[in-house]
C-alpha cells in the first residue's frame, strides 16, 4: 500500500465517525479474492514469500488499494491454479471485490486490476 491512510465513512446519525484503514479495505479484496474458484493464492513477491515462511499470515498480501474523492481502487496480483480460465475468473474476482468492499464499507470501487503472477498445479504440491 502507498501510504497509510484512512477513510472517514458518511452517516446519518450523531452518534460519532467510522473510520477505516486502507489495510482494511486491502484484506477484504484479498479474502473475497481467495474465495473464487480458481485463485490459488495472492502473491506478495519475495517479501510475501519470506513472510509465509515466518508463520505469519498477511491478508493483505498482493493487495494494493488507493483511495481517491470516494473511489477505491484496486490492485491484485494472484496465482492461478491449473486448468482455470483465466478471464473467466478474473471476471469473478474483479465483481467479488467490488461487491465485498461496496457491502461492508458502502464505498465505490472504481477499478479492480488483476496481474496474474504464476500458475499453479494443484496435483505438484
Amino acid at each position: 500500500m502507498e501510504d497509510e491512510k484512512n477513510i472517514q465513512i458518511e452517516r446519518n446519525n450523531s452518534f460519532g465517525d467510522v473510520v477505516i484503514a486502507d489495510e482494511v479495505l486491502a484484506i477484504i479484496a484479498g479474502i473475497a479474492a481467495t474465495e473464487v474458484e480458481g485463485v490459488h493464492s495472492m502473491d506478495g513477491g519475495w517479501s510475501g514469500q519470506f513472510i509465509s515462511k515466518l508463520g505469519i499470515k498477511d491478508l493483505a498480501r498482493g493487495v494494493k488499494v488507493q483511495v481517491r474523492e470516494g473511489e477505491v481502487k484496486v490492485d491484485l496480483s494472484l496465482n492461478m491454479e491449473y486448468g482455470y480460465a483465466i478471464p473467466k475468473v478474473s471476471d469473478l474476482v474483479q465483481d467479488k471485490v467490488s461487491a465485498s468492499i461496496n457491502n461492508m464499507t458502502g464505498l465505490n470501487v472504481s477499478e479492480v486490476n488483476i496481474r496474474i503472477s504464476g500458475v499453479v498445479n494443484k496435483e505438484n504440491e
